[in-house]
């Protein structure tokens, strides 16, 4: 089996073809990834299906839905490296140009990050998602998936690099390490002078990791502990709509609603409005139902679990919402202060005043009106693919596509000029 070192070395050795290769190139080269994609399709699902039967009695059902492949996942796999493709090349862009009084011109210019490691867990989608946006940017690509999902992405990146042997590019561009323990990872972390930046993607655990320990640049991708405020002048309806699409829709993603707020003015109208819609219907319907993780004034006025200590600030990824009573706008925006991630917030108010305050005041990469926190993606925000949503400051915020992707240098051209 070959090290992690060993990977880590060829990574290195490989950056600097990319960092030479021309848009068109790198457009071929994802060109050829797609189609190997879909030509592998076979043995990907193949693949796929073996970690399926080892996971199962391990991981939860939605779990398990993110782990399942099917042709028409890999086709869409297929279909977002395409799109990355199509996208602006980042690299040699001028950010900033300034012409000084003696003719020294100084240019801000995007260049590669040069190596990009990815830590991940159970999705082998990242798998495609993570090299097509590495190789667009310029950057090799090292990826470390979980073990659940390792014959998957094992599958997945080997397709990859035929596709980029086609295009007669170095197939070390992408490579997949193959030994899934904590070891591994912790090499990534520490691998000072071959990783540029490492990307965590996965649960709270996996993140905390990754960030206490890399001694590499590390950029935190945070859990999603999302809300939805249903604010004393919402629209119910449309509130019922946006919380029912931001829990169920898929409720194993990092976008998804964990916690709503409602305004004491309409709880007495709205949870049980709530509780029909989630649990009530969903039964008749023969669907999972949410189970209402409910605080002390909400269970007063709807069936459900009291909720713990700990349920405000848990990242379900599962069939639950916990529900909070807020006694005014600032109660609401306090509370989600205190235990939102970061990551995506939304509020429900036909008051444009309250929305303004609402979007000004709550701090996370993504602040909605009047829509559901599943469109912070990078494929809805016009990225393509993304990365992951980083819940920092610095360097990238939100949806990482291309651009989040480098970093910039000053190359300054000039005449014999001295100083």
């Amino acid at each position: 089996m070959i090290t992690t070192l060993d990977i880590l070395k060829k990574a290195k050795l490989s950056a600097p073809e990319l960092l030479m290769a021309d848009s068109e190139t790198k457009n071929k080269a994802l060109s050829f990834m797609a189609d190997m994609l879909i030509e592998d399709t076979e043995k990907i699902l193949e693949a796929n299906k073996k970690d399926m039967e080892k996971a199962k009695g391990h991981i939860s059902e939605v779990m398990l839905d993110r782990l399942m492949l099917n042709e028409q996942r890999i086709y869409d796999m297929a279909k977002g490296i395409r799109e990355v493709s199509k996208l602006a090349d980042p690299v040699g862009k001028v950010i900033k140009s300034v012409k000084r009084d003696d003719g020294l011109l100084i240019e801000k210019v995007s260049v590669p990050m040069g190596v990009i490691a990815i830590i991940y867990e159970s999705r082998p989608n990242v798998t495609s998602d993570a090299a097509a946006l590495c190789i667009k940017s310029g950057n090799a690509c090292i990826l470390r998936g979980g073990k659940e999902a390792f014959l998957s992405a094992n599958a997945i990146t080997e397709a990859m690099q035929e596709g980029l042997e086609k295009a007669g590019l170095d197939k070390d561009l992408v490579q997949l390490v193959q030994d899934t323990t904590h070891a591994s990872a912790n090499e990534l972390m520490t691998a000072v002078g071959y990783v540029d930046i490492l990307i965590p993607r996965g649960g709270a655990n996996l993140i905390r990791a990754c960030v206490e320990n890399a001694t590499v640049n590390c950029i935190q991708t945070g859990t999603g502990i999302c809300h939805v405020y249903v604010d004393k002048d919402a629209d119910l309806d449309k509130a019922l709509n946006i919380i029912e699409n931001a829990k169920t829709s898929r409720p194993s993603v990092c976008n998804a609603e964990e916690v709503c707020v409602v305004h004491k003015d309409v709880a007495q109208k709205f949870l049980p409005m709530l509780k029909k819609r989630l649990v009530d219907d969903r039964i008749e319907k023969g669907l999972k139902p949410v189970e209402l993780r409910l605080d002390e004034k909400a269970i007063k006025i709807i069936d459900g679990t009291a909720a713990g200590e700990k349920d405000f600030d848990t990242e379900f990824l599962d069939y639950i919402l916990a529900v909070k009573i807020a006694d005014s706008d600032k109660d609401a925006i306090a509370h989600i202060s205190a235990h939102s991630t970061g990551h995506s917030d939304a509020i429900v108010t036909e008051n444009e005043k309250t929305a303004d305050l609402f979007t000004m005041s709550v701090d996370s990469a993504a602040v909605y009106v009047n829509a559901s926190t599943r469109f912070t993606d990078g494929g809805e925000f016009g990225l393509g693919c993304e990365m992951g949503i980083s819940t920092q400051k610095l360097h990238a915020r939100g949806p990482m596509g291309l651009e989040e992707l480098n970093t910039y240098k000053y190359i300054i051209k000039g005449n014999g000029h001295t100083r």
